[in-house]
């Protein structure tokens, strides 16, 4: 969004709660204490946990999807004055992206299975994952995110299996199963066969909360 003036944005203010990471465990995102999820690339992701931290306060302009209770920051100012200001990715975004990726992965294999606090959501507001109330973050791939979490309210328990890690900044998993419990997981459906016919367990979760 480097081409637009984030002075003439809505202005947001509010207390960092914790860090949203993606699938790689960078920092794209952040949760107010009043409730506000923000979104930024992961470009940024240095740069904004540089500045900040749980507990510290910023004052953010972007804007905010149709819908959803959350802003796509174009800027995020520090109370110490440091700005950040998305500019668009950096020339060797692509190149320094396609290094990280052949690097050596550091995910391993991980499980989980808990209690939703909130639905996480792209830039456009699509939803992208869910935050569980012990801190863990979820992700679910862009083709099936919208289907899969369709049926998930907070408060309602989800499993997940996946290929995760943890960091200083959280845990995140990157779902390849999901279900009900742990023993009752179905595959999230590859990309490349969207267009073929609907299977079982291809289906939104409707999850049942447990008594």
């Amino acid at each position: 969004m480097h081409w637009i003036d984030p002075a003439y944005l809505p202005e947001t203010k509010g207390t960092v709660d914790r860090f949203l990471l993606n699938r790689h465990g960078e920092a794209d995102g952040l949760l107010l204490k009043h409730g506000m999820e923000v979104h930024f690339p992961p470009y940024l992701s240095e740069q904004v946990v540089a500045a900040l931290a749980p507990g510290a306060a910023v004052t953010i302009h972007g804007v905010r999807p149709r819908g959803t209770d959350m802003v796509d920051a174009v800027s995020l100012e520090s109370t110490a004055g440091v700005v950040i200001f998305d500019r668009g990715p950096p020339k060797d975004h692509r190149r320094h992206r396609a290094a990280k990726q052949t690097a050596t992965d550091p995910r391993i294999r991980m499980e989980v299975d808990g209690v939703v606090q909130r639905i996480l959501h792209g830039p456009k507001g699509a939803a992208r994952g869910v935050l569980l109330e012990d801190g863990t973050i979820v992700r679910i791939p862009p083709h099936r995110a919208e289907a899969l979490l369709n049926g998930i309210a907070p408060g309602q328990r989800l499993a997940v299996r996946g290929k995760g890690l943890t960091n200083s900044l959280g845990t995140v998993v990157a779902a390849r199963k999901t279900g009900l419990s742990l023993t009752t997981l179905h595959p999230v459906k590859p990309k490349h066969h969207e267009a073929a016919a609907s299977r079982p367990g291809d289906a939104p979760l409707r999850i049942a909360q447990r008594t």
